[in-house]
């Protein structure tokens, strides 16, 4: 790999952001075996930094990879000393193997919504559901998804490998539940689809402030979803959740760096995407069954539909938040309601909460970047200072990093 030339590697780990978790699901589905599968992929990619060097890009590297990644499994599976028990496996990849080459346009089945299912069964402990499927579907790193969970890379590491294992061993079937027992993975599904969603919105260091890949990724499964269901109004709540808050993509990152909520040309926002997401909203409201995602959505749709920041309605959007904090109660949704309260001039009571939760966040970036805020607000420059200090030590970009820098030179 290191013998690659720059602008290969390159178009292979796009490709690999891009058709991961397709080429992934889809030979998870033949093999049934995360490892082998995950092993092959990697197999074939390292075959096409050497083929692809010599002999250019083939018409279509997503077909060529998954190609190329089950002749890799069949090999591998070969060699193995448990053979014969892997013979079923190693049937059906070569009759896919002569399919796909006797077809004249190769098309890839997109298995991805199985594999969420397969992630999210019960079996499994939720934090290891949404663990298992940002890596699988996703693609993100194992780093990544510590970051995610406020986790340290190893721990996480060892969750994943138990997580694959125990899928094996319980023989957990590798489909889409049927409607029973659909509710019992409905909100671990959901909950991945809005990491991979966030992952996307706010990258890590080396990467493009906004990765619209994975936020994409997020959006194209939860419509699947919705047409796959189409009278969940969590679903429908999650879309129209994700919709408003990409809609504000273009005004949120320019070459003078980021730009929060408040200071967003409110003209950029992408008017046709913030319709549907509203629209969304207001069917799964009428469906009467309020849910965390739901109202997440009506919080973004009063910021969305804003002309201006000083006309946003604070106090509907805190009740909000005191809604949410009933039915799904978390220190990050506290977090966010102290915020809240203090744009409704409630300072000293939201300073007050936000120090409350000192124990739960003080491994959460946005928790020091908050309480930075509002101390600048109440003039305790002191306290906002190290707070800045903090924030900007632990931020996870150079545009955040750089927008901080500035808030704190302002005091």
């Amino acid at each position: 790999m290191t013998n690659a030339a720059p602008d290969l590697r390159g178009v292979i780990q796009r490709i690999m952001r891009e058709d991961r978790g397709r080429l992934l699901a889809a030979l998870i589905r033949s093999l049934s075996d995360f490892d082998l599968a995950e092993d092959a992929l990697s197999d074939a990619t390292e075959r096409a930094l050497i083929h692809w060097g010599r002999s250019g890009l083939p018409d279509r590297p997503d077909a060529w990879l998954l190609q190329v990644a089950r002749r890799a499994a069949i090999d591998r599976i070969r060699k193995a000393k448990r053979h014969a028990e892997r013979r079923p496996d190693l049937t059906l990849l070569m009759e896919e193997d002569e399919a796909s080459r006797a077809m004249d346009a190769f098309e890839i089945p997109d298995e991805r919504l199985r594999l969420i299912f397969t992630c999210c069964h019960p079996a499994l402990e939720e934090k290891t559901r949404v663990a298992l499927t940002l890596r699988t579907v996703g693609g993100l790193t194992t780093r990544e998804i510590a970051r995610a969970f406020l986790d340290t890379e190893p721990a996480m590491g060892q969750r994943l490998s138990r997580a694959k294992a125990k899928i094996a061993a319980a023989g957990i079937p590798y489909m889409v539940p049927e409607r029973p027992d659909w509710d019992a993975r409905l909100n671990s599904v959901l909950t991945v689809l809005y990491l991979i969603f966030n992952e996307g919105w706010t990258a890590g260091p080396g990467e493009a402030p906004i990765r619209t890949v994975l936020c994409d990724e997020a959006i194209w499964l939860a419509r699947l979803m919705t047409r796959l269901a189409p009278e969940e109004p969590e679903i429908e709540g999650l879309l129209s959740l994700m919709l408003l808050a990409h809609a504000r993509y273009a005004a949120r990152f320019d070459k003078g760096g980021f730009h929060p909520l408040e200071a967003q040309n409110r003209s950029l926002w992408d008017r046709a995407m913030i319709d549907e997401g509203l629209a969304l909203l207001d069917i799964a409201i009428a469906r009467r069954l309020p849910g965390p995602f739901q109202i997440q959505a009506a919080i973004g749709a009063l910021h969305v539909q804003a002309e201006t920041p000083d006309a946003t309605d604070w106090p509907q959007i805190a009740l909000l938040y005191d809604r949410l904090a009933a039915l799904a109660p978390s220190p990050v949704v506290l977090l966010n309601r102290a915020v809240a309260l203090a744009e409704t001039g409630a300072l000293a009571r939201a300073r007050r909460d936000l120090d409350a939760l000192t124990g739960d966040l003080d491994a959460y970036q946005p928790f020091h970047a908050a309480r930075a805020d509002l101390a600048r607000r109440a003039g305790d420059r002191e306290t906002a200072r190290a707070a800045y200090d903090r924030a900007i030590a632990m931020a996870a970009s150079e545009a955040d990093r750089n927008w901080l820098r500035e808030r704190r030179a302002s005091l």
